[in-house]
């Protein structure tokens, strides 16, 4: 019994192997065909292998010529169904792989992917949706770089404008004093001064900038006092308040500790201060204020500038962009808000603005130390 049982694996699994290398060869030479003809041979295989098997087992068993007939006719009929069903997976298939390259194509052509309905695999719906959710993304990035490329025009030719002014100043004072036009010297001299100031102020955030969006700035990180640093930033924005005309409140602002570069943190504090205090008009206030709020210390700068229209919002942190009211100084190149959100961002922080009753409050979010 044992013996004959081997017999009848031996011969099946000797048909059945003839047949799957037959089949992996034809395979083969139909690699490039359509899915189709290969699911059609793998069909095939399944029931040549088995046919085979069966003819071998057969054979040895010494079956009547009646009893091979029967097992044929049974085999051969399992075949056809088989490569009908074979034929009509693969036809589902192929549609549907076209319609997803289809739909593929448009993405290339028109950044738009639309996934077909009715996938026939689980694997063509899940292929659809993750070029549906690319197409999601690469569309964000297209904003992302319209976006950036108009903050960089906007930055060119604000550049431009505001080292045109001092430039031809500076032109038109040493052509002055070169002609002895001067009654008194000094005077040019300081002007020029103050305009080779505001040059170097223009580069220096220009280079500040540059550091930033190459990824290189370098932190110090200290622990300190919150409200150590609003006192520094208010002693150093307190001459300019002065002269024009504008109140500094740093009341609310409590003691919490953080870890940041005292240096870089004073510069975000600064640059916000300035901008409040040119926004504001005169006998207007410019309010500090430092709280701890769900694990994150919230520094906020809260002027009198009348609010920003709501549609320039999301832009007022861009480099470059001033908008028809701008936030910057007069002497600013649209880079001390695009700088802020820079230095917060490399601390782990986040840049926000709101707009408040009269006016808008600029916050920044820095996580807290234990």
């Amino acid at each position: 019994m044992w013996r004959d049982t081997a017999l009848i694996v031996l011969y099946a699994t000797v048909g059945a192997v003839a047949a799957g290398l037959l089949g992996t060869a034809v395979l083969r030479l139909l690699r490039n065909r359509s899915l189709t003809a290969s699911l059609a041979v793998v069909a095939g295989v399944t029931v040549v292998a088995m046919l085979a098997g069966t003819m071998l087992v057969a054979w040895a068993m010494l079956l009547s010529d009646h009893d091979l007939r029967v097992v044929t006719m049974v085999c051969s009929i399992a075949a056809v169904v088989s490569l009908a069903v074979a034929l009509v997976l693969g036809r589902s298939v192929v549609r549907g792989s076209r319609a997803l390259a289809r739909a593929t194509r448009t993405l290339g052509e028109e950044g738009v992917f639309t996934p077909p309905a009715g996938a026939p695999t689980a694997e063509l719906a899940e292929l659809g949706r993750e070029l549906a959710e690319t197409s999601t993304k690469l569309a964000a990035s297209r904003a992302r770089e319209r976006a950036l490329e108009e903050s960089r025009r906007e930055l060119v030719a604000w550049i431009s404008h505001d080292l045109r002014t001092p430039l031809a100043g500076l032109q038109a004072m040493t052509e002055a004093l070169e002609d002895g036009m001067v009654a008194d010297p000094h005077v040019y001299h300081a002007r020029m001064r103050a305009e080779v100031g505001r040059l170097s102020e223009m580069v220096g955030d220009l280079f500040e900038l540059s550091r930033i969006q190459a990824g290189v700035l370098t932190l110090s990180r200290t622990r300190m006092s919150v409200y150590d640093l609003v006192d520094d930033a208010l002693a150093g924005a307190d001459a300019l308040a002065k002269e024009h005309g504008v109140r500094l409140v740093g009341d609310g602002v409590e003691p919490v500790p953080v870890e940041v570069d005292g240096r870089e943190m004073t510069r975000v504090l600064t640059n916000l201060l300035v901008n409040a205090i040119h926004r504001t008009p005169a006998d207007g206030t410019v309010a500090v204020s430092a709280r701890k709020e769900s694990g994150d210390v919230v520094l906020a700068v809260t002027d009198a500038c009348g609010g920003i229209a709501p549609e320039d919002l999301p832009r007022v942190f861009d480099t470059g962009w001033r908008g028809t009211d701008a936030r910057t100084p007069p002497a600013g190149a649209g880079l001390g808000l695009a700088i802020v959100r820079g230095i917060v961002e490399a601390h782990r922080g986040q840049a926000a603005v709101h707009n408040v009753p009269g006016g808008c409050r600029f916050e920044v979010r820095l996580p807290a130390t234990a």
